[in-house]
């Protein structure tokens, strides 16, 4: 069996892009977003439900309510970047002369 490694080969090998829609085979941009706020609202409802059992005496224990607010904080903070990033990669698609 021998492999053909010339570029017609290849050239030959290449479809035409389908005009069907491809299936996603994973969840798409927006679902990833969503999600990841979901999370993001999840780390800050926890820290806060481990301020208010500090503040009523049910924490035992500072540092575990000091992780779970440092978690929120990098968490929030992540996705204000990556919305940054977003808008930024959108401003530049904006630039672009077609």
């Amino acid at each position: 069996m021998t492999n053909d490694i010339t570029l017609l080969t290849h050239l030959k090998n290449l479809n035409q892009p389908s005009l069907e829609p491809q299936k996603n085979s994973g969840p798409g941009f927006g679902e990833m977003l969503k999600d990841t706020m979901q999370k993001v609202n999840n780390a800050q409802i926890e820290a806060d439900r481990q301020v208010e059992r500090l503040h009523t005496g049910q924490a035992k224990n500072l540092h575990e309510v000091m992780i779970s607010m440092e978690q929120a904080d990098i968490s929030l903070r992540l996705m204000v970047q990556m919305r940054n990033k977003v808008i930024d990669a959108y401003q530049e698609v904006m630039r672009m002369q077609v």
